[in-house]
C-alpha cells in the first residue's frame, strides 16, 4: 500500500476525510483538475453537483489507471465547487461516495475544498485535482 490515511488524536476529526496521508512509493502523480466530462468532452450532470462529483472521481480513477495506479493511490485532493455552500458540500459527498462504491474504494484522502465563482466552462460546478503516489 502506498498511502496510509491517519486521523491525528490532537486534530479535529471530520467524517468526510482524513487529516494526514503518509505515502511510501517511487512515483508521484499530479493530475490536472478533473471536471465532469465524458470521453467525448460532453458535460455530465448539468446542474447536479452529485453527478458532477461522481464523474470527476471516475475520471481521476481512469487517469490513474492509465499510469498504472488506482484510486486507492490518491494522497490528496483539492476540490473546487461553484458557489460552495452546505447543501452543495453534502451533494458533493454523495457523488464522491457513489464513485467510491462503483470503484470499490473509500475516498477519505486529505482534502481542501474551495468555493469559486466559476470554472473553466459554463455548466461545470465541480473540479477536483489530485496527487497520487504509486509504488
Amino acid at each position: 500500500m502506498t498511502v496510509t490515511l491517519v486521523h491525528p488524536e490532537k486534530v479535529n476529526r471530520v467524517d468526510v476525510h482524513h487529516q494526514v496521508a503518509v505515502t511510501q512509493g517511487t512515483r508521484t502523480v499530479y493530475l490536472a483538475g478533473q471536471v465532469s466530462w465524458d470521453t467525448g468532452g460532453n458535460l455530465v450532470g448539468r446542474d447536479d453537483v452529485a453527478a458532477q462529483a461522481e464523474q470527476c472521481y471516475l475520471n481521476i480513477a481512469a487517469a490513474l489507471e492509465a499510469v498504472g495506479g488506482t484510486a486507492a493511490d490518491l494522497a490528496k485532493v483539492t476540490v473546487y465547487v461553484v458557489d460552495l455552500d452546505e447543501d452543495k458540500a453534502e451533494r458533493f459527498v454523495v457523488g464522491r461516495d457513489r464513485a467510491g462504491a462503483a470503484l470499490g474504494v473509500e475516498f477519505q484522502q486529505p482534502s481542501t475544498w474551495i468555493g469559486v465563482t466559476a470554472l473553466a466552462a459554463p455548466g461545470y460546478l465541480v473540479e477536483v485535482d489530485a496527487v497520487a503516489v504509486l509504488p
